[in-house]
């Protein structure tokens, strides 16, 4: 094999984004609370995490590489001990690697006072903003983009000695996407890009004990906390011993908010935005029966994102569903795979067919996406070597496209399957029967609950709501020379 078609430790779904959790709860063990948190969020990245705690004078960080439990235990959290906490859990995103300096939450200090930051997102300005910091005399000792968003607040605040100040200036001058929390000694903060691409969503602990911020509601379930609001696009919402205050910083935009999050990204049994993710996906199996009909036994879903879809697509299709898919759930996924060899048994280490269950049938497997296409051209040999007469493949998105600069990991088109393939060309390669994608007025109508009625569609129409430098862009536009023997 050249090196031209050397195996690329790039992911065959859409990876990740971050997790961010905070909360303001005085007398409670907030520390433990965050790490309930963390553990609920951890399908949002499982690269490393960390917790920052304020106890009313100074604020302490324990972070690592690893998931929640591994950083984690009970007697490292009973150490963080305060009234305010924020936590973190990561996805290394535009390219970047497991590393521990890139692990959150960032500390840093406005003269000698402390606070900590986390970001769930990515900043698409951020090397002119490295630029404007060092020219004003910053020093940076990261390549992350949350560390020169931590330095942009310092600079005002430093100035003026109002945080919310401080936040506001760098809010005017980032663009991309963020969805941050900053724990000081003594207060918790939360704040959102204008187009709101991220998710934020705050809850109120029981009895009034105090607040919770959380990257997705299935955050403020696990402590308990009842849902009261989103972060709105460009607000700064403060959490103190005077309660919730919450100011304009900048001027919302039109709303962006990811579309992916319905599809793949969030847990099931999360709300966003006023829409269930569970709904959502089991609807886009119902629209997608409607525009892809198939004649078959059984539908199956690849578990874990497929199967509300499948059972939709059952329901308005009246094809069986079962349970033909065995999903392998101590492998993560960013399970590494070091060797070829590996990574051509990575799929059976995640996923297992029943041979009982589909011998001799005709199959409707149902997936959220297609990104490079090798996963799901070893998962239909794997479901004809099991015995399936028939493949055919329904995908719960339209086509993945452009590449995102907004905190998921799709670097460039050339990865990308459907920008170099047609459909026909598609099919043949996974080696299905058939192949449909649901379209992007179907996906809609699939998130018509939603209160705003606005999304980031990038990664399937390239329309990106927050411009992309030249910089950025002559890196990702590029449709590299394709060939299809090194996916």
């Amino acid at each position: 094999m050249s090196d031209r078609c050397a195996p690329r430790a790039i992911p065959d779904h859409p990876e990740e984004e971050c997790g961010v959790f905070g909360i303001y709860a005085p007398g409670s063990d907030v520390a433990r609370m965050t790490g309930f948190g963390l553990q609920a969020l951890q399908h949002r990245g499982q690269e490393s995490a960390g917790i920052a705690v304020g106890d009313g004078s100074t604020v302490t960080v324990a972070k690592d590489l690893g998931l929640v439990t591994q950083v984690f235990d009970d007697a490292s959290l009973a150490s963080l001990t305060g009234n305010v906490a924020i936590g973190h859990v990561r996805y290394s995103t535009s390219g970047g690697k497991a590393v521990w300096e890139a692990a959150q939450p960032h500390m840093s200090a406005i003269d000698d006072v402390l606070f900590a930051l986390a970001h769930n997102g990515t900043l698409t300005n951020t090397n002119q903003m490295r630029a404007r910091l060092i020219d004003e005399g910053v020093q940076l000792r990261s390549s992350t983009d949350s560390e020169v968003a931590a330095k942009a607040i310092g600079v005002v605040t430093r100035e003026t000695h109002h945080l919310r100040d401080g936040i506001a200036h760098a809010m005017e001058l980032m663009r991309g996407a963020y969805a941050m929390v900053i724990a000081t000694a003594d207060a918790l903060y939360a704040f959102r890009d204008p187009h709101g691409i991220r998710p934020l969503c705050i809850g109120q602990l029981p009895d009034r004990r105090g607040w919770v911020v959380s990257s997705e509601t299935c955050g403020l379930d696990i402590v308990g906390a009842e849902y009261v609001r989103d972060v709105n696009p460009g607000e700064i919402v403060r959490f103190a011993e005077d309660g919730l205050s919450g100011e304009q910083a900048v001027r919302a935009a039109t709303p962006a908010a990811c579309i992916f999050e319905y599809v793949y990204f969030a847990r099931p049994d999360s709300v966003i935005d006023g829409q269930s993710v569970y709904q959502a996906r089991r609807d886009t199996g119902r629209i997608l029966a409607r525009e892809a009909p198939v004649e078959a036994d059984l539908v199956l879903g690849v578990p874990d994102s497929g199967v509300p879809a499948a059972l939709g697509f059952s329901a308005e299709s009246g094809i069986e569903y079962t349970d033909g898919i065995v999903k392998n759930r101590y492998v993560g996924r960013t399970f590494i795979q070091p060797t070829q060899e590996m990574r051509q048994l990575g799929i059976r280490l995640k996923l297992n067919p029943l041979p009982d269950v589909i011998a001799g049938k005709r199959l409707v497997v149902i997936d959220d996406s297609i990104v490079r296409g090798n996963t799901s051209k070893k998962l239909v040999q794997m479901l004809r070597d099991a015995g399936a007469t028939e493949v055919h493949l329904r995908i719960t998105s339209p086509e993945v496209m452009w590449p995102c600069f907004y905190g998921i990991d799709t670097d460039t088109r050339d990865q990308l399957i459907a920008a170099n393939m047609t459909l026909d060309e598609m099919n043949e390669w996974i080696g299905s029967d058939s192949l449909a994608f649901l379209s992007l007025d179907g996906l809609r109508e699939a998130v018509r609950h939603a209160r705003t009625q606005g999304f980031c569609e990038a990664c399937f129409t390239g329309e990106y709501p927050v411009p992309i430098s030249e910089e950025v862009a002559q890196m990702s536009f590029r449709v590299a020379w394709y060939d299809p023997f090194c996916w």
